[in-house]
């Protein structure tokens, strides 16, 4: 009899370690995601001054270094660029700044211009991509 009682409490106290274990691998998980996020957030900034670079000319010498080295930087912690032209339109990972008008050549609400690229840390948008949509011709 008591060697089975102290069987079941081994058992129980075996599982809730299990348990905590769990728990604090998560907390962890989530406290080192948190601390990506809050260091990343800021450098959108540096990345919208550097796209902004790039469409008025091609970069060049150290500043083309320095541009590509932080995006690789940005990029292996794990922050992904999106929105493009011809997106269709989600407004989970869009912000739509304005509608221009119809286009006969989409089928759904797309998105004709980017303002601002959007950026995720895995499914977690840090920022939506700010564009600008067309609509599909209604007929």
């Amino acid at each position: 009899m008591a060697l089975e009682e102290r069987t079941l409490d081994l058992q129980r106290l075996q599982a809730e370690f299990l348990n905590y274990k769990r728990r604090v691998d998560r907390d962890r998980e989530l406290v080192r995601e948190n601390a990506t996020y809050a260091a990343l957030t800021p450098i959108i900034d540096v990345l919208d001054t550097i796209d902004r670079a790039r469409d008025h000319e091609p970069l060049e010498g150290g500043f083309k270094a320095v541009a590509e080295q932080l995006e690789r930087v940005v990029a292996g912690l794990g922050m992904v660029k999106f929105g493009a032209v011809g997106d269709a339109f989600d407004p989970t990972v869009h912000e739509a700044l304005s509608h221009i008008g119809t286009d006969p050549e989409v089928e759904v609400t797309t998105c004709k211009v980017v303002a601002k690229a959007g950026y995720k840390i895995g499914d977690r948008v840090v920022r939506a991509a700010q564009v600008l949509v067309v609509d599909p011709v209604e007929e």
